[in-house]
């Protein structure tokens, strides 16, 4: 996992409230053992037709969004199962940035051990964002994760708290393993002292 320090990345709004894991990867798509080529099934129900045409009317389909980094969306955003596929395909299709009045716990911590900031704002802030992206092309928002910071292009900020280990493990672009190699050598003493 690659650290993450600040990103500045073009903003797709998803004005929706409660999307789960299934509405993120349906569960037809879980087969694949790799965490990569999940990308091009995000949101698969909503991008295309029963008929497998593209809905021209999902957001993602809009080529002035094609290029989206930061996603913009409702509250409870990755509700429903626990599976890890859900970050993973977001991760896969390019996003790093997700902002949301709330997210479900566990989507939340498995979005941090992937590479994926998630961000809570206010619901008043998440709207003003949302209109603002709506209402000028290529918008583009900086996070900075050290100052926790949103930052929109007219310099007005936006403040978000994050746990502490996830922001420490994020910098570094480690997970709980990367983490607990960090004591590797520490490990290995304890472990010859102990006769283990």
């Amino acid at each position: 996992m690659e650290p993450f320090l600040e990103h500045t990345g073009l903003c797709v709004p998803l004005d929706r409230i409660n999307i789960d894991t299934d509405q993120i990867i349906p569960k037809q798509f879980l087969k694949r053992i790799e965490r990569t080529g999940f990308g091009e099934f995000l949101f698969y129900d909503w991008r295309y037709f029963d008929d497998g045409s593209t809905n021209p009317d999902f957001i993602l389909n809009h080529n002035q969004y094609k290029d989206g980094t930061v996603l913009i969306t409702g509250t409870n955003f990755g509700c429903g199962s626990s599976r890890e596929h859900a970050p993973w395909a977001l991760r896969d299709y390019g996003f790093r940035v997700i902002i949301a009045p709330s997210f479900a716990d566990i989507f939340k911590n498995n979005c941090c051990k992937n590479g994926i900031l998630p961000v809570i704002l206010s619901t008043e802030a998440v709207e003003e964002l949302m209109l603002a992206v709506a209402s000028e092309d290529n918008y583009r928002l900086k996070i900075n994760l050290d100052a926790q910071l949103v930052i929109q292009p007219d310099t007005v900020s936006h403040s978000f708290e994050i746990d502490d280990f996830q922001k420490d493990c994020m910098l570094k672009g480690i997970d709980e393993i990367g983490w607990t190699l960090q004591f590797e050598s520490q490990i290995a003493d304890y472990e010859a002292q102990s006769g283990i």
